[in-house]
C-alpha cells in the first residue's frame, strides 16, 4: 500500500527499520539476545545500560557490533553509573543514544551527537519535551503515565494533544499502553513518527526473563499494573507502575521507613532516593532472573491486560504489521 509506505517513511529513515517500532529498553530484560531478534524482524533494538557495570556495558555494545549496523542504548540518568556510560558510549560510534530516566543536560546531548549517534529523549510531559528539543534531542520519545516502569504523570492520549499535534521539527515516536496494530496506524495517522513497545516484547521466546516472569504477564489484566504510592513530598520518587503484588506493599513500607529516618535526620534526602532506586534494581532483577513473582518487581505497562500469548519476536511483528494492514483498510473504506 502506498499510503502504509508513505505512513512509515519518516520512522524508518530515522531508525533504518522496515517497520518503526522501538523495543523499549528494560533493565535486566533488553539484553543483546532481544535486541538482535527485534532487529532481525526489521523493527528496532534498545540495549538497556541501566546501572551494570560499565565495562560489561561496552562488551555488550562492542559484541552486537559484530553483526549489527544499527541499534540504540538506553542510558538512565539517574544511575549512578550513568556519567562512566556516557564516557564510554561517547568513543563506541553507535547509531542511536537514548536517554532516559530523568533528562539531560544540553552539553551531554551534544556530546552524544558528536560522536556520530542520533539521539533520542524520553519525554513525560510538554515541558519537557520542549526542553529536550530545544537541547538538540533528534527525536522525542513522548510516554504516556500507562507505561511500565518508572512514568511520568500524563496519558498518552493528552500529550499527543499537547504536543504532538502541533510539532512537525523533530520526529516523534509514541509510547505507553501500545500493543496492537491498530492503534499504531491511528498514531501514525495523528503524526507519529512511530512507536515504543516493551511490555509486548517481555512476552517473546526470545526475551531471556524466567518463565514466570512472563506468565505472570500473561495472567495479568490491565487494572493490575498499578503505580506506587507517593506518602510525602519529603521523599521525592519517580512513580513506578508494575504489577500488583507483596513486592509492592514492601516498597509502600519502605518508603515510610525512609521518611521516619529523614524525620530524625539520620539519613539524608539523597541516601533515601538512593535506598528507593536499590530497591527497585534488586526486586526487579529477582522477578527477572529467579522467577520471584510475589516479592520481585512486575513492571509492566497498562497494555499487559492486552498480552496472551508468548511468541517468537518476528511472530510478534509479523501479526503488528498484519494488523495494521487490516486497519488501514478500514479505515479506507470507511473514507470512501
Amino acid at each position: 500500500m502506498k499510503e502504509m509506505e508513505r505512513l512509515l517513511e519518516r520512522g524508518n529513515a530515522f531508525l533504518n527499520t522496515r517497520i518503526p517500532i522501538i523495543s523499549g529498553a528494560m533493565t535486566w530484560i533488553s539484553d543483546e539476545h532481544l535486541v538482535k531478534a527485534v532487529n532481525a524482524a526489521g523493527a528496532f533494538g534498545v540495549l538497556a545500560g541501566g546501572n551494570m557495570p560499565t565495562t560489561e556495558l561496552e562488551r555488550k555494545i562492542r559484541t552486537l557490533k559484530n553483526t549489527e549496523d544499527r541499534f540504540g542504548v538506553n542510558l538512565i540518568t539517574i544511575a549512578p553509573n550513568y556519567a562512566e556510560h556516557l564516557e564510554m558510549l561517547c568513543s563506541q560510534e553507535v547509531s542511536h543514544v537514548i536517554f532516559a530516566g530523568s533528562f539531560p543536560k544540553a552539553s551531554e546531548i551534544d556530546r552524544a551527537k558528536k560522536s556520530g549517534a542520533k539521539v533520542m529523549c524520553f519525554s513525560s510531559t510538554v515541558q519537557i519535551a520542549d526542553r529536550m528539543k530545544s537541547y538538540g534531542a533528534d527525536a522525542i520519545i513522548l510516554e504516556g503515565s500507562e507505561a511500565g516502569g518508572h512514568i511520568g504523570p500524563v496519558a498518552t492520549s493528552v500529550l499527543i494533544q499537547e504536543f504532538l499535534f502541533d510539532v512537525k521539527e523533530v520526529p516523534i515516536f509514541i509510547a505507553g499502553g501500545i500493543v496492537s496494530g491498530r492503534m499504531v496506524v491511528h498514531l501514525l495517522l495523528m503524526g507519529a513518527c512511530g512507536v515504543q513497545m516493551g511490555t509486548r516484547f517481555v512476552a517473546s521466546e526470545e526475551c531471556t526473563a524466567s518463565q514466570e516472569f512472563k506468565e505472570a504477564f500473561i495472567s495479568a489484566q490491565s487494572k493490575d499494573a498499578i503505580v506506587t504510592p507517593k506518602f510525602d513530598s519529603a521523599l521525592p520518587v519517580i512513580p513506578v507502575r508494575a504489577l500488583k503484588n507483596k513486592g509492592m506493599v514492601n516498597f509502600a513500607k519502605l518508603q515510610l521507613e525512609l521518611l521516619k529516618k529523614l524525620e530524625r535526620d539520620e539519613i539524608d534526602k539523597s541516601t533515601a532516593q538512593y535506598e528507593v532506586e536499590k530497591y527497585w534494581v534488586g526486586s526487579l532483577r529477582r522477578a527477572v532472573h529467579e522467577g520471584d513473582v510475589e516479592f520481585g518487581s512486575l513492571m509492566a505497562g497498562q497494555s499487559v491486560g492486552l498480552v496472551r500469548d508468548i511468541l517468537p519476536v518476528k511472530k510478534i511483528v509479523e501479526r503488528i504489521w498484519s494488523e495494521m494492514e487490516d486497519e488501514l483498510k478500514k479505515i479506507r473504506e470507511i473514507l470512501q
